[in-house]
């Protein structure tokens, strides 16, 4: 088989989050287990660039299997079309890229065409990846033929369903949905601001979760001039991408510059921590980015209006009721005595956590959001925070699919999602029972 360039986050299956959780294998230390001193035209600053947007793109967390070299390939990425497994991108000149060219590169990352002709799958994201710069597409390559240590592993079929294993069927799909070009600066806009957006848009290729996809597995919007598809939040992988506009409530109205800037750097605010796929994002890849990066795409994503135009108001009175009534062992429902039998230790009566520890339940966005998705997963599954420099300790949630039942994981997050303040629809056991068994979780 030949190697395909790179897969994106869009359909990571769980053992993405595995990597970053077991320090021995995590996609976090992959480049720094790959790097190898280059030369043969690259020049140093070429290839540091390169390390670091590679970074950026977080190359390594889909092409580098739990028990693989780094960049080998073979992680299984589960698409609603059936299995693709990631491919062979070290320079190895059998089964990875060391035969091509920088046009060959090129031409795959911005067109998903590889050097052989064949048209990439677009779970590889490079709708987002032909917006990358020239020079920034140079050290790319400069980095991933010299400073990556070839790995000879050979690439793995995919199991896809018929007809979507028909790879002739991309070149449609591009023709209808691939627009291609660099990224062009906003006029009116800073510096800052179109730094923020050139990485979102491009190699970070955040739309690959956090945008609705359409029928044909395209994202619905590429940049914010489509506000009400753009970073609007979807379901990725059995996890719910948040919300990124400025809708109040869910999205990122409440937040801060600088708490989205530290999030990304660590993992955790006073407000909330990452948890499922973001876990690992964070991990193995924002927490390196330079701080001006971070405040770039900061500045950007707080400048996106808001989508839905739902607000969700949090009411104090509720909130001072709900803790009264928990505190006083007064059990009104039964998601209240749940609450207290299994979450209360950690979240509290007035469900506001512990800082930077237990994240809080009031107020909360994820809490909030239309979409029940990731909390339903992380009750079934439990999951834990990245483990970063500013912040190693790799706080965990557990798992509570083992002694809760469909009924009882419905109930007691209908609780938390009509306490404190919060004003969210309730959860069906139905869809519990769904995410149980999409997720294997017995």
């Amino acid at each position: 088989m030949k190697p395909e360039i790179c897969f994106g986050s869009a359909w990571r299956l769980g053992t993405v989050l595995v990597m970053v959780l077991i320090p021995s294998m995590s996609a976090n230390s992959a480049l720094e287990q790959a790097a190898t001193p280059g030369s043969d035209g690259a020049t140093q600053q070429q290839m540091e660039q390169g390390a670091y947007l590679a970074r950026a793109g977080d190359c390594a967390a889909c092409h580098s299997a739990p028990d693989g070299q780094p960049f080998s390939g073979g992680l299984p990425l589960a698409t609603p079309f059936g299995i693709i497994y990631s491919t062979n991108i070290t320079p190895d000149p059998v089964h990875g890229i060391g035969q091509y060219s920088f046009e060959e590169f090129d031409r795959a990352m911005r067109e998903g065409m590889a050097r052989d002709g064949h048209h990439l799958y677009p779970a590889m994201p490079y709708s987002a990846f032909a917006k990358v710069s020239a020079s920034d597409m140079h050290a790319l390559f400069a980095y991933f033929i010299k400073g990556v240590k070839p790995a000879p592993t050979e690439n793995r079929e995919n199991n896809l369903r018929w007809p979507f294993s028909m790879r002739s069927l991309i070149a449609v799909w591009n023709l209808l949905y691939l627009d291609g070009g660099e990224y062009v600066a906003k006029p009116g806009q800073s510096a800052q601001w179109n730094r923020g957006a050139y990485l979102v848009q491009g190699l970070g290729h955040c739309g690959a979760c956090h945008t609705p996809r359409g029928i044909a597995g395209q994202e619905e919007a590429y940049d914010e001039s489509n506000g009400k598809r753009y970073l609007v939040g979807a379901v990725t992988d059995n996890w719910f991408a948040a919300d990124l506009t400025a809708d109040f409530g869910t999205g990122l109205s409440g937040w801060t510059k600088d708490e989205v800037t530290d999030y990304l750097k660590t993992g955790r605010t006073a407000r909330s921590a990452a948890f499922g796929a973001m876990a690992q994002v964070v991990g193995a890849s924002t927490q390196h980015l330079r701080d001006q990066d971070l405040t770039a795409i900061a500045e950007y994503l707080k400048s996106l209006p808001p989508a839905s135009g739902v607000t969700v108001l949090a009411s104090p009175a509720a909130a001072d009721t709900t803790t009264g009534a928990l505190r006083a062992g007064t059990v009104g429902s039964r998601g209240a005595q749940l609450y207290l039998d299994n979450c209360n230790t950690c979240h509290h009566s007035d469900g506001t956590g512990a800082l930077r520890i237990f994240p809080s339940l009031a107020g909360s966005e994820m809490v909030n959001a239309p979409d029940v998705t990731s909390l339903i997963h992380i009750v079934l599954t439990g999951s834990a925070m990245p483990s970063t420099k500013i912040a190693p300790s790799a706080l965990a949630m557990p798992d509570f699919a083992w002694r809760m039942s469909d009924q009882d994981v419905a109930d007691v997050l209908s609780f938390v999602r009509s306490s404190w303040g919060n004003q969210a629809p309730s959860v069906a056991a139905n869809d519990v029972g769904r995410l149980r068994k999409a997720t294997e979780v017995k």
